[in-house]
């Protein structure tokens, strides 16, 4: 509607001016000369008229269509302009004007995420063959000392190993260890991930760092608080009880005169603390086992006569259970280890894979050994419930069972029984398409090999 009014006012004009042209024409012809030339100039004025309204138009479309390309929202329209003959142009300038606000208000939420997690993060911008830097977060900035640059070149100054790594890359995808000096201080060993990313035909590199050594730092705190949320739990579980007990015998002793039944309450408050007393204690051993892990007192040992002596002692529980044993352990292998520890740590994971069988018919549990790359493994499955996804990341913390009558310090004895030789546990739960068994590998680094 606003479109044709302007149409029909510029139409309205140009009538005029030819109406006027024609009359003046006309005038000229007859021999008015002066009513002619007084009519010519009236078109004249009506001509400057019309130039005048159609710049003045086109100057308002030139600014706000500028004010757009130059992402230049400032500007604030009046009603009546806003309901006038650019009333299209104003809703295109306030809705733009909305989606840049939006995205503003994008930008700022992701750099204030970016900023405030505990990696250091750089994004690099492909601008014709040259890299740029589009973002550092403010971790990156204080963990290496360096300003908010955005010049490549600049950088490299700063952290000559890490941009000539990433430069030797290509800038391609890359997931290494790396060592970076900061400053005046030794080098440290950082955790380097880069990804390749595009958006509206620009090249985008992102690289994230982690100091190694703030990520084992970070894990050893977590399983600490872990332990102390543990310990809090078991000793609250019994103090609470005997305290409780305690009270409740001191209130009985105070009185002038017990009745037979007061002795009775006497006897099973004193059983009961001593039968919390003695789980406490049974705690506190388990706790000591842990702490006191002897050194390994490590000697050539066969794997296979190993084995023998761990499948001898479980035999019984093998038979009475129905476990079918496969044992593929290689007989000539011999490793430097603590037999005794060891021995135990195969107990340990033959004891639960038992009990995970507990609810199958048909049971089995498969031996096998392989050696690559100057590692020995030992790999111990069996066919059970496996591990569930919820307890995954928790069944080596310390007494964590899931077993009524666990004490649940068997794997994590083991686990510590294995580091300690240098090694290291893991396990591995298939899915049902491949048979749904769970494996616990134990690998061994073999030396002077």
């Amino acid at each position: 509607m606003n479109s044709w009014k302007f149409y029909n006012a510029l139409f309205a004009r140009v009538f005029m001016v030819i109406i006027t042209l024609a009359f003046s024409l006309y005038l000229f012809g007859n021999g008015y000369l002066y009513s002619g030339i007084l009519i010519l100039v009236f078109a004249v004025l009506l001509c400057a008229e019309m130039y005048s309204y159609i710049k003045n138009k086109l100057i308002f479309y030139d600014k706000t269509i500028l004010s757009i390309l130059n992402n230049d929202f400032s500007a604030n329209f009046p009603a009546a302009v806003k309901e006038g003959d650019y009333k299209n142009l104003c809703l295109l300038y306030d809705t733009l004007k909305q989606k840049q606000h939006d995205g503003s208000s994008k930008e700022l939420i992701y750099r204030s995420i970016i900023n405030n997690i505990d990696t250091a993060v750089l994004i690099l911008e492909k601008e014709n063959n040259d890299w740029n830097i589009f973002l550092m977060n403010d971790c990156f900035s204080s963990l290496f000392s360096v300003p908010k640059v955005t010049s490549w070149d600049y950088l490299k100054n700063y952290l000559p190993s890490l941009c000539n790594e990433i430069e030797k890359n290509g800038f391609n995808e890359l997931k290494t260890s790396i060592n970076i000096k900061i400053e005046q201080q030794e080098a440290q060993t950082f955790m380097l991930q880069t990804s390749l990313t595009k958006s509206f035909n620009k090249d985008y590199c992102i690289i994230l760092l982690d100091s190694i050594q703030r990520v084992i730092e970070k894990k050893e705190k977590e399983a600490w608080i872990n332990l102390m949320k543990i310990i809090s739990h078991e000793l609250m579980n019994s103090l609470t009880p005997i305290r409780s007990l305690s009270q409740n015998l001191l209130q009985i002793v105070d009185q002038d005169h017990l009745e037979p039944e007061d002795f009775e309450d006497i006897k099973s408050s004193i059983s009961t603390i001593i039968n919390r007393s003695d789980h406490l204690q049974f705690f506190v051993e388990n706790y000591r086992k842990l702490a006191a892990l002897p050194t390994p007192n490590k000697k050539p040992t066969a794997v296979h006569l190993l084995f023998e002596d761990c499948l001898k002692i479980m035999s019984p529980i093998f038979e009475s259970e129905n476990i079918e044993i496969t044992n593929e352990i290689d007989k000539n292998q011999i490793i430097s280890i603590d037999q005794n520890q060891i021995e135990q740590v195969i107990i340990n994971l033959l004891t639960n894979s038992v009990f995970a069988l507990k609810e199958k018919k048909h049971k089995s549990i498969k031996l096998t050994t392989t050696a690559q790359n100057n590692r020995f493994y030992i790999t111990i499955s069996d066919n059970g419930r496996g591990i569930e996804n919820e307890i995954k990341d928790k069944i080596f913390l310390p007494f964590f069972t899931t077993r009524k009558d666990g004490a649940g310090i068997g794997l994590t004895l083991s686990k510590n029984s294995i580091e300690a030789h240098g090694g290291y546990l893991s396990h591995q739960t298939d899915n049902e398409q491949s048979g749904g068994r769970t494996h616990f590998t134990i690998c061994f680094i073999q030396e002077g090999n």
